[in-house]
């Protein structure tokens, strides 16, 4: 396993995002890859124009101008923000065998990525919002 560059506690994780006032999913979700059930997000109906950082360390992630409708009840985007942002790894859990996508300079779970994208990068990152925090864009 590659240990990330961020490393806290669970107490410390709690008090971040309690501080950063996260939901109350999003301990759960980055720390120990729980999911949201679909359409319940804050993010995944959301289409204002800024970006996409992680909820636990503030690494940029998507750019709202890659996130599309995938009709799956996720924040779905067809590719990260900055290249390497993001650490795959295979995840064998609930009898599947998926990528897992987690943050790369804390270790913060952030959803899974799928190969059935619409455009030209042929992916889907499925994000749950909890792992999220939208930055709007300034005018």
């Amino acid at each position: 396993m590659t240990t990330s560059p961020v490393q806290k506690s669970d107490a410390e994780w709690k008090a971040l995002l309690a501080e950063k006032g996260a939901e109350p999913a999003a301990f759960e979700v980055t720390r120990h890859a729980a999911t949201e059930r679909p359409y319940t997000g804050k993010y995944e109906a959301h289409w204002a124009d800024g970006t996409y950082h992680c909820i636990c360390c503030g690494a940029k992630l998507f750019e709202a101008g890659t996130k599309f409708d995938a009709g799956c009840g996720w924040p779905s985007f067809s590719e990260e923000a900055v290249p390497g942002a993001i650490r795959n790894i295979v995840d064998r859990s609930h009898g599947m065998v998926r990528t897992e996508n987690v943050c790369a300079n804390c270790g913060a779970h952030l959803g899974h990525v799928f190969p059935d994208g619409p455009t030209e990068t042929g992916l889907r990152y499925c994000m749950n919002s909890a792992s999220l925090d939208f930055q709007p864009r300034s005018e």
